[in-house]
């Protein structure tokens, strides 16, 4: 994945950890330390225009996920259809409550066309299951679908050609929550330049849909220190599932 070669699961992102005692789940908790210790505060609601029905546009024609993937196959809006091996449209549930949007595809997902693979997409498993979630029950994507060179940071234009896409997904799996793991999902998703530091601890929306920021999994090997945030993130986006 963008962003590191290996991941490591922290022990509390897990059950039986020595936080939480061994062999059993972790205790209830407030998600986060907030002015009430129960609620995040509200964030920033952004609202695109929804599909047009009389739009020519295929991508907002497109009527399921499959339609999507398809037109992402042969998408060359941008340079970054040059490179790629594959396009990496996205996988899971058409109907999940939780929809996990990362940054854009790395090595391993553009030579096997699947998001969120190897061990970055290992820890993301797991993070799930610690919720009690299985992945096959979540959609997973990325903000763009074909992988930047050298697993650079996307680029405004390639963003703005890909956002399309992700939309319209979001539309027609209609999630519960959505989680936006790192700096890029989180702009891209909430239309701005906040930093992901300052975007998390709050509970932002777009179209009226809960959406939750948080690292990125590949993030956590390079510190530690965000191991502990991340976990508090996801049970945020647990508790509003379960809402």
């Amino acid at each position: 994945m963008l962003g590191g070669d290996s991941v490591i699961l922290p022990e509390s992102l897990g059950a039986g950890s020595q936080e939480s005692g061994a062999g059993e789940s972790p205790a209830p908790a407030p998600v986060i330390q907030t002015p009430d210790s129960r609620v995040p505060s509200p964030g920033i609601s952004f609202d695109p225009p929804s599909s047009d029905l009389f739009a020519v546009d295929p991508v907002q024609q497109a009527a399921s996920l499959q339609d999507v993937a398809q037109l992402i196959a042969v998408c060359r809006k941008c340079k970054l259809c040059e490179r790629r091996t594959n396009t990496v449209p996205g996988e899971g549930l058409a109907t999940a409550r939780l929809v996990v949007i990362g940054e854009g595809p790395g090595k391993t997902e553009d030579e096997t066309g699947r998001p969120f693979v190897g061990r970055a997409g290992e820890l993301l498993t797991k993070i799930l299951e610690a919720i009690k979630l299985p992945r096959e029950q979540v959609f997973i994507c990325n903000v763009v679908k074909c992988r930047p060179p050298e697993n650079r940071l996307p680029q405004y234009d390639e963003i703005a050609a890909c956002l399309p896409y992700l939309y319209r997904q979001i539309e027609l799996v209609k999630p519960k929550v959505i989680l936006a793991m790192g700096g890029t999902a989180a702009q891209s998703m909430l239309n701005t330049k906040q930093s992901l530091g300052s975007l998390r601890n709050q509970v932002h929306r777009f179209r009226g849909t809960p959406v939750i920021v948080t690292y990125h999994p590949a993030a956590l090997l390079r510190n530690p220190n965000w191991k502990r945030p991340t976990w508090d993130d996801v049970r945020i986006a647990a508790r509003l599932l379960d809402s």
